[in-house]
């Protein structure tokens, strides 16, 4: 009789045992739903955080010293492609920013840095940048190429898909360059976010900065 209780015991531990998996199986169901049922994020601007773009880059600043993406890690950086003899797209949006930052806590503000990249290093150089782009705001930083070429600040260009064209000269010697006008906020970690159409308003932009911010690091 006793021969014939091990097996009989043996087999029902098994059976139970055999069962277990289906119930982390529907917890595992269960909570993959209710990720995907969750709210994604809403912004004024365009979502681009699955997009193919961004990346690292160095340049010169306009305080003459190398300045990385990366340098502002843990920080919202706003980037913006422009040139100091933009008529009226950059200064739009160097003031737009300026005036969205103010309506910003100001430990918030302190979290957010905007980086300039001039889009006509030939006469963007640091001296010219330095007087430009801190008058919209002391903690905006200008960027060039390091020799005044067009290639580095291009290849950046490249990365987030911003295009610029000089346009022929006057015969005065002045010329205008054509850009895209799109600017980017990119998270804590480096990565663009989102893209700022032209025309966004301070309370617009205001508004996304402080849903980056508030995102967990």
């Amino acid at each position: 009789m006793h021969r014939m209780r091990t097996p009989i015991l043996f087999f029902s531990i098994l059976l139970l045992l055999t069962g277990c998996p289906s119930e982390p199986s529907a917890a595992r169901e269960s909570a993959a739903s209710q990720v995907s049922a969750a709210p994604a994020t809403r912004f004024n601007g365009t979502d681009i955080s699955q997009d193919p773009v961004g990346g690292d880059f160095t340049l010169t600043g306009h305080n003459g010293h190398p300045v990385s993406l990366s340098d502002f890690r843990g920080k919202i950086v706003v980037l913006v492609f422009g040139y100091t003899h933009c008529p009226d797209v950059c200064p739009t949006h160097l003031l737009t920013y300026a005036q969205a930052l103010a309506q910003l806590p100001p430990e918030q503000a302190e979290a957010v840095q905007l980086l300039f990249v001039s889009v006509d290093p030939t006469r963007d150089r640091p001296e010219l940048l330095a007087r430009y782009v801190p008058a919209f705001n002391p903690s905006f930083i200008g960027l060039t190429s390091a020799d005044g070429g067009e290639a580095e600040t291009q290849a950046v260009m490249k990365l987030y898909g911003a295009t610029a064209a000089k346009q022929p000269p006057q015969p005065n010697g002045f010329y205008s360059v054509d850009h895209s006008s799109a600017t980017f906020l990119i998270n804590r970690q480096g990565r663009p976010v989102v893209m700022e159409p032209f025309g966004q308003t301070a309370t617009q932009l205001a508004e996304d900065l402080k849903t980056l911010l508030n995102q967990q690091p």
